[in-house]
């Protein structure tokens, strides 16, 4: 790895790929042109203006969407074609599959694990969802987590393997490059995956990417320090976000740096030991029975009327879909290019079989435990009066310290703070230096492996733009923005697996074709 500046920038000219990074740059500039000239029009009219109107008009398709990438990863786990090897038959896996979980894991889902997990149980406990049973406190809570599992489930991550087993199968067996536009493969052919006009695509991914994680790294700054502020009355200033995000941009830089065997996959198996940790430790010292019971039950009814949530926003133009599933649909929608991407990237020598199970169910269970252990102890503790979260708030935004506030009402509860804040810097981490490394992938020529200059230039940029927009303002404006690009991405993943399967078709067919004929 070089280290002259001089050699560190030729490798960069050499590598760059002008159409994406330049339109890239471009789109972010204008934004924050635009932003800067016209603050309120940007994040109190255009930006939820378009987001609303795409919900309304799109709504029903994006939930259909996410019906059908769970029904792609469960025909890939039970169907002939999840036997193939990404590589080859004689390909073997570049990593443990220990090490393979906790990377895509903690790619996938980032710090809103642990900042969600103690707060929306308790929105849905207050105002239930119109699938959600009623009758009495009891039913309410299982209601709750039941809309808090449909939210963070399988549906959830199934839009990244919708994603990541194509461009994976690209890649690694028809030579493809690693990008979101090699989706477009078996429309345009090899020869024209280079073309302008369908690099946008790669543009579209990488904007996603920056306004969804870049401006995540900042926010989270934010967040960290109000759980400070809340937790031991400290005043923060601009300075200290300065501090914590400009930390946080450099641990995850220089992890991309390093490269996923050095840098990503320790850091991702630290925070993938922290979390269990926590999760037990919680388990053990919160309200256990509770915790075992209600999740139980919310998992049943997770379980049995999962058809029945996945469709009951399809008639409905009830406010309440658009403010919470669609929301989040689209927003993993957004996340999918990156995380999808990622996944292909460490699934060499994998079947696809075990890239969808890995991705969608092993990756969407160990979510759930996390919920039902953390969502529970929060609805124990707003219900049975240990601590009123939902009556905190106040100068600081309820997500950011409901966490300290349940923990605090735990036995060891500094403990648990540490680690708290200890676990919202490794997710922060763990999603950041990932999303780094694809964007860097986009960045460069296709074929290229991304350099050091490549890989530091994206990472200072997403860490530059965070605290840029925390300081300003339009960190917020700029997510909502990329959750607006979940939509085109939502359906050029339809348009990848629809090519998928047809491929897979038309070499069946001539498999058949070709044996042959039996006397």
């Amino acid at each position: 790895m070089s280290t002259d500046p001089q050699q560190l920038l030729n490798s960069f000219r050499n590598q760059i790929d002008l159409t994406v990074t330049g339109l890239t740059l471009a789109v972010l500039g204008v934004f924050v042109l635009v932003r800067a000239a016209f603050p309120d029009w940007v994040a109190n009219e255009f930006i939820p203006g378009v987001r609303g109107r795409m919900l309304d008009h799109f709504g029903p398709l994006f939930l259909i969407l996410m019906v059908l990438f769970v029904l792609f990863a469960v025909a890939v786990i039970v169907g002939p074609w999840g036997d193939i090897r990404l590589g080859g038959q004689d390909a073997t896996p570049t990593y443990s599959y220990p090490a393979y979980f906790a990377m895509f894991f903690s790619a996938g889902i980032a710090a809103g694990i642990v900042f969600w997990a103690p707060t929306e149980a308790l929105f849905h406990f207050s105002s239930p969802a119109p699938f959600a049973g009623s009758g009495g406190e009891s039913a309410a809570a299982a209601g709750a987590m039941q809309t808090v599992f449909f939210h963070w489930g399988i549906s959830a991550w199934s839009a990244y393997v919708a994603i990541g087993i194509p461009i994976a199968y690209y890649a690694y067996n028809r030579g493809a490059p690693l990008r979101l536009s090699s989706l477009l493969l078996p429309f345009v052919g090899r020869d024209r995956l280079d073309h302008s006009a369908v690099k946008l695509v790669d543009v579209l991914a990488v904007f996603a990417t920056i306004g969804g994680v870049g401006t995540s790294v900042g926010l989270v700054g934010g967040q960290f320090l109000s759980g400070v502020e809340y937790q031991w009355g400290i005043e923060t200033s601009a300075v200290d976000t300065l501090i914590v995000v400009g930390g946080i941009t450099i641990i995850f830089t220089v992890s991309v740096i390093t490269g996923v065997k050095r840098g990503i996959r320790r850091i991702a198996g630290i925070n993938v030991v922290l979390f269990v940790l926590m999760g037990l430790l919680t388990l053990v010292l919160g309200p256990t029975e509770y915790i075992l019971t209600n999740g139980a039950l919310a998992f049943v009814d997770y379980a049995v009327n999962f058809v029945g949530m996945s469709f009951a926003g399809v008639t409905s133009g009830a406010d309440w879909y658009g403010a919470w599933t669609l929301f989040y649909w689209v927003w993993w929608f957004s996340w999918a290019p990156f995380a999808g991407l990622f996944l292909a990237s460490i699934s060499r020598g994998r079947t696809l079989r075990t890239v969808a199970l890995t991705g969608v169910f092993a990756s969407g269970f160990a979510t759930l435990a996390w919920f039902a252990i953390v969502s529970n102890a929060s609805l124990h503790a707003q219900t049975t009066g240990v601590v009123d979260i939902l009556g905190l708030g106040g100068e600081f935004t309820l997500k950011d310290i409901a966490g300290f506030a349940l923990y605090n009402a735990l036995p060891l509860g500094e403990l648990l703070v540490f680690l708290l804040l200890s676990l919202i810097v490794t997710w922060i981490v763990t999603s950041a230096d990932t999303s780094t490394l694809v964007i860097s992938i986009h960045g460069v020529k296709p074929g290229v492996a991304p350099g050091t200059a490549a890989r530091a230039f994206w990472g200072l940029l997403q860490g530059t733009m965070a605290f840029g927009l925390i300081v300003v303002g339009g960190a917020n404006a700029l997510q909502s923005a990329a959750v607006i690009t979940g939509g085109p991405i939502g359906i050029i993943a339809l348009v990848g697996i629809v090519g998928l399967f047809y491929h897979f078709w038309g070499e069946t067919r001539e498999n058949v074709m070709a044996e042959p004929a039996r006397e």
